[in-house]
């Protein structure tokens, strides 16, 4: 594999770079780049603008609103909005469920939800959690029992899912449900879209470390879904769910913010001062810093790999386990040393300070600010989209045949 960009990808990079230039709101780019808290309406915004490009399902076929690109140039558009502080793409509707109903969605789902996804009329979120199901998600215990009346076929949901993401601003989620609980546990599950504002749903907010109101848990009680809501066959949803997460997995991941971060991170180490000479010169953080930048650089040809692998038609599979578990690591020893690089100013945390319009007295850098909110957010990279434990076994079944 070349890992040197071709006279045509570079063009496409230059192109990549006005468009932001021109396109990103620098009231979004601020936010990103300070860290601040951004609205539904932030990300609506940032989303109408790419889809107005034809870039927001970057990976989708050009059959069903995608731009046809391939693995290098997603990998440089993902790297060069990170640099220029875009908003991530929020990835409920985008990144994990539109590939599903691709692939596994029937044709009438497909002309129903997917452009509903990209004009924003669905705002999407991801019921697989439960307090009883996290890393073992095939324990899902949540119930659809199908049943008929006057207004057709239909599932009634019951049950509980939690750590449901932005799930403040859904009004649609996708639902792994238990549909058969004599079955063995991957084989009694479905896939189910439900509609946030069916009677029966109920959202409850759970507030993090950091005070941000991220994550939620959502009930079910008696919540009648129809049929036609069902992706693929009933009892066989463990293959969308697996689908899905090496996807979500790959996400996580994050590689073009690692890079963006790192590159925060080394100005900021060469701006700060300890004992009189910039922190970059000290030799315990500039070893620290210098095996984070060869971790992320191994990563980012890894990344290209399987990004190359879907694009000529394949589903990352181990490879996505393995990304998962380096990029929450890179991603939490960057954050970790940007912590450790604010030093005193990272301690104290004023949660109003990363809202928009705030003017308390600032506390040391501009960096300080949001340092110490994503190094403790950043702790659960390693656990949610299946826990990096969880992946060490996946690489092992699936590599290594243990």
């Amino acid at each position: 594999m070349d890992l040197n960009f071709s006279p045509e990808e570079e063009a496409f990079r230059t192109e990549v770079r006005a468009f932001l230039a021109d396109k990103l709101p620098p009231t979004l780019a601020e936010k990103v780049r300070s860290g601040w808290h951004l609205s539904k309406a932030d990300h609506e915004q940032w989303h109408a603008i790419l889809n107005e490009r034809g870039w927001l399902a970057n990976h989708w076929p050009e059959q069903y609103g995608g731009p046809g690109w391939n693995a290098v140039q997603k990998f440089i558009f993902e790297n060069e909005c990170a640099l220029a502080h875009a908003p991530r793409i929020v990835p409920f509707g985008v990144n994990m469920l539109g590939p599903v109903l691709i692939k596994y969605g029937s044709e009438a789902q497909k002309q129903r939800w997917l452009p509903r996804i990209l004009d924003g009329s669905d705002w999407w979120c991801q019921g697989y959690s439960e307090p009883g199901a996290g890393s073992d998600l095939a324990s899902v215990k949540t119930s659809a029992v199908r049943g008929r009346d006057a207004e057709g076929e239909h599932y009634i949901v019951n049950g509980q899912k939690t750590w449901t993401t932005l799930g403040q601003h859904a009004n649609m989620i996708f639902c792994l449900v238990r549909t058969n609980r004599e079955a063995k546990k991957q084989e009694g599950i479905s896939f189910l879209l439900v509609d946030m504002n069916s009677p029966g749903v109920e959202l409850r907010p759970i507030i993090t470390l950091d005070g941000e109101h991220e994550v939620n848990e959502v009930f079910f009680t008696d919540v009648r879904v129809p049929a036609e809501n069902l992706v693929g066959e009933e009892n066989k949803g463990w293959t969308c769910a697996k689908y899905l997460l090496t996807y979500e997995r790959t996400n996580i991941a994050g590689v073009g913010y690692s890079v963006a971060a790192l590159e925060r991170l080394k100005k900021a180490a060469a701006k700060l001062k300890k004992n009189g000479r910039p922190l970059a010169e000290d030799p315990a953080f500039a070893a620290r810093l210098a095996r984070v930048e060869i971790e992320l650089e191994n990563m980012k040809t890894t990344n290209l790999r399987v990004i190359a692998a879907v694009a000529g038609g394949g589903v990352p599979g181990a490879e996505s386990s393995m990304l998962k578990i380096r990029g929450t690591e890179i991603r939490q020893e960057i954050s970790s040393l940007m912590r450790r690089a604010m030093g005193p100013y990272a301690q104290p945390f004023v949660a109003e300070a990363l809202e928009e319009g705030f003017d308390g007295a600032p506390v040391g850098p501009a960096e300080a600010a949001s340092a110490a909110v994503q190094y403790f957010n950043n702790r659960k990279l390693s656990i949610f989209g299946g826990s990096n434990e969880i992946q060490r076994n996946i690489i092992a079944k699936m590599m290594l045949g243990l």
